[in-house]
């Protein structure tokens, strides 16, 4: 299934923390994982996290501020989030083409302000302010369901075969095979349901796929994965590895 790599914490960070947990098996069609990331302690200076486009969106919640809550997802490229010298974020990570909601509720930009939309995203900020990462769980669970009972999140029968054949897939076309839908179909479907173009989201799953397998299985040479790479992540993959806990 789907791995995407977590956003760039620099090797150097050793007081900032990142946890993450799988979901529920009744919920692992839709939701990749839960994730923590808090500093230990103030830091000497501002942190930044390299966020990396993955096609997936984040369900965000400020535990230094419950009113700070959103919907969250990148593009194609990278963005630099400052988060300050002492931070405490949970959220919900779920998987390509399940979100359904209002897609003008989604930013791909850092998250300093209260949320203000109709979603129960304060509410379970606050509650999920009072536990520790265990059991915050069980909270992010249930605001996934409610997710799912108003229909905002939907299992995507159309990613799911994308990303459970991405070995198979190096081109649109095949991509288009795999999912049963002409090319017309997908672009079509996967606007609507992603907002990306097949060929978008060719490129960030592909370069996804880089961090475990080898680049030529994927790109044409390797000019061809530095240029893509660098293009999305702002590094190229050995400046990159070298920086970031990878």
């Amino acid at each position: 299934m789907y791995e995407p790599i977590k956003d760039g914490i620099e090797k150097t960070a050793q007081l900032v923390r990142y946890a993450e947990a799988k979901p529920p098996a009744h919920l692992s069609s839709v939701v990749h994982c839960y994730w923590e990331l808090k500093t230990q302690a103030t830091l000497e200076a501002d942190f930044c996290l390299h966020a990396m486009p993955d096609a997936c969106v984040n369900i965000l919640f400020n535990q230094a501020d419950t009113r700070i809550a959103r919907v969250t997802a990148l593009r194609t490229k990278h963005e630099v989030l400052n988060l300050g010298r002492s931070f405490h974020y949970v959220g919900i990570q779920l998987l390509p083409g399940v979100w359904q909601g209002n897609p003008h509720e989604i930013t791909d930009r850092f998250v300093g302000t209260p949320y203000a939309g109709e979603l129960p995203l304060v509410a379970t900020s606050e509650e999920l302010a009072t536990h520790h990462f265990a059991a915050k769980q069980d909270v992010m669970t249930r605001l996934v369901q409610w997710f799912i009972d108003a229909k905002l999140v939907v299992s995507n029968v159309v990613t799911e075969r994308i990303l459970a054949n991405l070995d198979a897939i190096n081109t649109v076309a095949e991509m288009a095979t795999v999912a049963c839908l002409s090319p017309r179909q997908l672009q079509r479907t996967l606007k609507h349901t992603t907002g990306f173009a097949p060929h978008d989201l060719l490129k960030v799953l592909r370069m996804q796929k880089s961090f475990s397998q080898h680049y030529l299985d994927l790109y044409a040479d390797q000019s061809h994965y530095i240029h893509s790479f660098r293009k999305i992540t702002g590094y190229t993959p050995a400046r990159y590895a070298d920086k970031f806990d990878v």
